[in-house]
This record gives C-alpha cells, sequence and structure tokens, in this order.
C-alpha cells in the first residue's frame, strides 16, 4: 500500500481550517462552531469557537444509542491482584452517571476542578468521565505522588473535591495513599470540600465524616440508576489540567479544552494508529500521564475502541512476559507502551524466550513513545514480534502526537532512530538559538509554527502570561518543544535530546542522545544514559552510565573500555568519551524518564531536589556514590527535599 501521507498532508497545508472543519464532523456537536479557528482568542488563538458539546457523550451515550452499547468498552487486568473483568459502553455509562449523580450531589457543578488522586483501577477512569459529564474539571495526578506535590496541585486547581483510593499497589508492596492525601489537605491553602475514597481490599482505612470523608463504592451504589444528562460546554472550555514539573518547582498546568481535543484525538485513531471501532487497542501507561488521558481513555472510546486498563509492570508482575500475556488473552491489535518498557523486558529476557509462550498474531503495530526510541531497542523489539514497532514523538503540551508513521495513511519508509515525518496539523523548523534556521543535517532547536493545531493546550492554568514567557517568547511565532534535533534531506526528523541535554565540549555541540545510540549498540548494555558534566578545560564531558544485561559475567571495566572505544570510533575524539560506570539500575521518573537533569546536577555538585516523580529513590544514591567514587560528586548529597 502506497502512503498517502503526503497527499493528506497537503491538504492540510492548502487549507487548515477546511482540513480540521472535515475532521470535526465525526464528533457529535450540540451548537456548530460559528469559527473554525479564530486567532484574536486566547493567547494564540481557538479552534471551534462558539461551539458546543461534551465529551462524555461522545465517548459513551452516541454509541450506546448507535447500538454499540454491548461492546466490552474496557478491559480491566490487574497484574497486581489477579483480577480480570470487561465492562460495556452501556455498563460504563450506568457507571459513570452514578458517579456524577454522587458528585453533583457533592455540590460539583460544571467548571468546578475536581482532583482524581488513584491507582489504575475502573473506577478512576469512570470518575474522569463523570466529571467530563458535569462540565467539571478533572485533575489526575499520579497515585503514590508526595504529599507536598499534591497539595502545590490542590492550591493552583483550586480544587472543591478529591478522589482518592485507600492504597495502590507496587511489587511486593501496598502503599497506602490516605496519609498522603491527608498531609496535602493539610498542607495545602486551598482545601477540597469533601474526599470520596475507594476502599480497596488489600487496605481498609477509617474514614471521618465529619472531615466530610465519604466511602466511594456505597455512595455510587446508593446513586446507582440515577439519570444524569451530559452538560452542554463551550468547545473552547477546560476538560481537564494536567500538570507536569515546572523548572521553577511551580507545577505547570497543562489546559486541554473539549472540542478540540476530541476532534484531534479522534482523527488520530484510524489515520496514525491505523484501528477500527470495535478493535482493542491498549495504551500500557498510567491515566496520571497524558499518555493515559488521550489513549486509555479518551481517544480510544471516540473512535468505539476497547481500550485495557492494566495495573501492573512490564517486569516483576509476575515475569517479563506479562505484556505479551495481555496482548494475547485480549486479542490487542495495536499495542503502545514507552520504549523504558522494552528495555526492561529486554534487560531481564534478552532472547525474546517469553513471546514464544503467546500467540501474538492478532498484533499488527507496536508504537513506542514517551522517551527517545534508540535504534537497538527498536530493532530487538521488531525481531521478537515481527511486526512494525513505530516510533513516534509528542509532548504533554501536544496532547498527541506531533511526528510519526501513520499506518492508517500507509507506513513510509522507517529509518532507525527517527519517528519519521511531522503530521498533518504541524509545521516543524529547526533553529539555531537565536532563532535563524540552521541547515538540513544540523543540530538544533525543534519548533512548531504557530498557531498549534486543535488538541494541544491553549495555555496552562489560570497563568497566560507564564506560558506566553516559557513556551512563545523565546522563539517568536513558534512553539518551544524544548527538544533538540535534525531535519535530514528526506524531511525526517530525528529528535535527539532535550536541549538542556546538548553538551558543549569544547567548543563543539554534542547530543548525549547520538552518543547513547552508540552504547546501546554493545552486545551487553540493557539501557544507557550519557550526561555532560563540568570539566575545567573542555567545559563539558560526557559522562556515560550502563545498565547490563541480566546473566553478564563479564568484568565490568572491560566493557564500560569497549563502550568507550565504541564512541571514539563512532562519533570522533572530539566527544572526550572516556568516562563510562556500570549501575544496577537507572534513576527514572514513574512514566520511565531518565533522571538525567538531576544526575547532571548531582555530578557537578550543585543543589538537586528528589523528584515527585521518581520510581525508586535509591537509584539516585547509587548514581552519586558511583559518580563520588569516580571523582565527580561529593560524598555528601545536596538534596533539598525528600521524595514522597
Amino acid at each position: 500500500m502506497q502512503s498517502r501521507y503526503f497527499d493528506v498532508y497537503g491538504a492540510w497545508q492548502q487549507d487548515p481550517e477546511g482540513f480540521w472543519r472535515e475532521a470535526a464532523t465525526a464528533i457529535d456537536w450540540f451548537r456548530q462552531p460559528d469559527r473554525i479557528f479564530d486567532p484574536e482568542q486566547g493567547v494564540y488563538g481557538r479552534w471551534f469557537v462558539g461551539a458546543e458539546t461534551n465529551t462524555c457523550f461522545n465517548c459513551l451515550d452516541r454509541h450506546v444509542a448507535a447500538g454499540r452499547g454491548e461492546q466490552a468498552a474496557f478491559i480491566y487486568d490487574s497484574a497486581m491482584t489477579g483480577t480480570k473483568k470487561s465492562f460495556t459502553y452501556a455498563e460504563v455509562l450506568n457507571e459513570v452517571k452514578a458517579i456524577a449523580a454522587v458528585l453533583a450531589d457533592l455540590g460539583i457543578r460544571k467548571g468546578d476542578r475536581v482532583v482524581i488522586y488513584m491507582p489504575m483501577v475502573p473506577e478512576a477512569v469512570f470518575s474522569m468521565l463523570a466529571c467530563a459529564r458535569l462540565g467539571a474539571v478533572h485533575s489526575v495526578v499520579f497515585g503514590g505522588f508526595a504529599a507536598q506535590e499534591l497539595a502545590a496541585r490542590l492550591n493552583d486547581s483550586q480544587a472543591k473535591l478529591v478522589i482518592s483510593a485507600s492504597c495502590g499497589l507496587e511489587p511486593g508492596r501496598v502503599v497506602a495513599y490516605k496519609p498522603l492525601v491527608d498531609k496535602a489537605i493539610e498542607l495545602a491553602a486551598v482545601k477540597p470540600e469533601n474526599s470520596l475514597i475507594l476502599q480497596r481490599p488489600q487496605l481498609v482505612v477509617p474514614l471521618d465524616a465529619e472531615r466530610k470523608e465519604f466511602d466511594f463504592a456505597e455512595m455510587v451504589n446508593a446513586a446507582r440508576g440515577r439519570d444524569v444528562d451530559c452538560v452542554p460546554v463551550k468547545a473552547t472550555d477546560p476538560l481537564y489540567i494536567l500538570y507536569t514539573s515546572g523548572t521553577t518547582g511551580q507545577p505547570k498546568g497543562v489546559v486541554r479544552d473539549n472540542g478540540g481535543h476530541m476532534v484531534a484525538l479522534l482523527w488520530t485513531m484510524p489515520n496514525v494508529f491505523g484501528v477500527s471501532p470495535g478493535e482493542v487497542f491498549w495504551a500500557a501507561s498510567d491515566i496520571g500521564w497524558v499518555v493515559g488521558h488521550s489513549y486509555i481513555v479518551y481517544a480510544p472510546l471516540l473512535n468505539g475502541n476497547t481500550s485495557v486498563i492494566f495495573e501492573g509492570k512490564p517486569v516483576g508482575t509476575p515475569d517479563a512476559g506479562t505484556f505479551w500475556r495481555v496482548v494475547a488473552e485480549n486479542d490487542v491489535k495495536v499495542f503502545f507502551t514507552a520504549p523504558t518498557a522494552f528495555r526492561a523486558i529486554r534487560r531481564d529476557d534478552p532472547e525474546g524466550e517469553l513471546v514464544e509462550n503467546h500467540d501474538l498474531l492478532g498484533l499488527r503495530a507496536l508504537f513506542l513513545a514517551g522517551e527517545r526510541l534508540d535504534p537497538e531497542t527498536l530493532k530487538w523489539a521488531e525481531q521478537k514480534l515481527k511486526v512494525p514497532v513505530i516510533d513516534h514523538w509528542w509532548q504533554t503540551e501536544t496532547g498527541w502526537p506531533v511526528v510519526a508513521n501513520p499506518v492508517g495513511l500507509g507506513l513510509m519508509p522507517f529509518k532507525p532512530g527517527s519517528p519519521t515525518r511531522v503530521l498533518p496539523g504541524y509545521e516543524i523548523d529547526v533553529v539555531d538559538d537565536a532563532g535563524a534556521p540552521v541547515p538540513k543535517g544540523v543540530l538544533g532547536n525543534i519548533v512548531i509554527k504557530l498557531p498549534l493545531p486543535p488538541g494541544c493546550l491553549p495555555t496552562f492554568w489560570n497563568a497566560d502570561e507564564r506560558f506566553r514567557e516559557s513556551c512563545l517568547e523565546e522563539f517568536p511565532g513558534y512553539y518551544k518543544t524544548a527538544d533538540a534535533g535534525i531535519i535530514d534531506d528526506d524531511g525526517y526528523i530525528f529528535v535527539m535530546a532535550r536541549t538542556d541535554d546538548i553538551i558543549n565540549c569544547a567548543g563543539h555541540r554534542l547530543s548525549t542522545g547520538s552518543m547513547e545510540e552508540v552504547c546501546a549498540k554493545h552486545p551487553d548494555v540493557a539501557e544507557c544514559a550519557v550526561i555532560g558534566v563540568k570539566d575545567r578545560v573542555k567545559g563539558q564531558i560526557p559522562c556515560g552510565f550502563l545498565v547490563l544485561k541480566n546473566h553478564v559475567s563479564r568484568e565490568t571495566s572491560e566493557i564500560a573500555a569497549e563502550v568507550a572505544g565504541m564512541v571514539r570510533n563512532e562519533i570522533g575524539p572530539v566527544a572526550a568519551f572516556k568516562t563510562v560506570m556500570v549501575v544496577p539500575k537507572l534513576p527514572k521518573t514513574r512514566s520511565g524518564k531518565i533522571l538525567r537533569g538531576t544526575m547532571q546536577k548531582i555530578a557537578d555538585d550543585m543543589p538537586w531536589t528528589m523528584p515527585a516523580t521518581i520510581e525508586d529513590p535509591a537509584t539516585l544514591d547509587v548514581v552519586r556514590e558511583t559518580l563520588w567514587k569516580n571523582g565527580f560528586a561529593h560524598e555528601e548529597k545536596s538534596v533539598v527535599a525528600p521524595a514522597g
């Protein structure tokens, strides 16, 4: 099949408003838009101005009315508890109505904010949809976040209600949520009026009626059967706030609107991911992240798909074959996860023996995003799964892919290391620090031409000026992605690193991502990270960290020397790549991003804060000790705040 990409992208370029007007016909509107795009509204313009709709209606009600009510909307698979349950569209609609009735009884109205702080359980997803039904604005905070981080989000959103659970489950331990919620409310200047707590059998906690803490299941059971209509909202009204860590320590509240969000997400399902209504689509992520919002909850439901809600890990629940079990048991057609998950699986099962235990013949494609996909991981996944492995690139701020090889439009030739070409809606340039375009193949700042398409953030929550300053001012006429990369002669985009991961070694701008690519080629290396550390002579020099595959018995110093030699051979002596260290695990966020910035601060003896999103705080201790033994960091920690 020849790709239709160029025809479709050309149609968007020729008539952007006409392109999105056509895409918007797939959505049910209560009132049609007055204008498809109004450049005078908002910070850089707004999409579908004057239109009214409701996201929950488009996700549930219209499918049930169209006869899709008995199709599975969600499959819940908890590798932590062994629970498996399927929910039809009609069943989800009934549950969402009941939760919406509870929220309405607790005083939640259109525009009110509700913080959801829950594990990966169906009730969390249903609560998101219940907020959307009422026109309330949900803000999901990853379950288990530190109390002070939760408090900051309560303050910024001025939430009227918290929905939480008694606990979350991690391999080998139960994480109590209630004490974290209590502490956050104590710290918050703006305190929610009520709390709804889902009691899980692994930990039942006492609730205090005087503090307006209510049992989630009891309240919902009492409201079951009540009919709650969808509240019409403007297309430009906010659907949710999703907080990302800000460089100032103040979290950034990324706002997503109702209309543009639905139009863009629904367009991606058949065109980018290549899935049809009724098929099973699985994004192995968490609703605390943007992938969970976009591709566990909203996009699959908008398109009439069955989505998988998975509670577990790629390894350790119980082994590195759990993903293949879920794909096989549920006949998943398209699978989406993070590269870090595959690196963990490859580390534990380097030969892919556990893949052979499951029938994956129904799987058509694997999509990977969330962190740079190194070519070695891509090749391993292709060899073991025998399906197209599609790297794609986007951000919390964009809400949907910016660069991808679109399955539904017909795949283009692959280039390892590149997520392929920019999608309709986006125009990308690569510029130097002064904003001037750089030649093809030259490393620079990746920027997106304004206006951003539907589905992207219109602003930060109650912070238009902060949005302008941090995202739009440095490169006028563009949105700053804060990623660095190149565009080659064929128009393929290579996203090499965050701009703060570009190091200046003796006047040469070098990408740590390109060095990591070389490190990952070593047959004994499962994962790697390269950071730049201060050097009195060269300004900065690269420092590599390796995680070896299980069962490697060779001397680590020998492997480190070989990796250093590979980098010098492939990138050149200019890289000054001499320092290579082996660690048991890399410090990562719970979403799988390696904490390179924090590692660099430790190496340079700068003050650093234990990230609230860190998965395992002990990994940073190991990095600090390893750096100290190699003459970089001081033995004492300069940490300024504890992890949660």
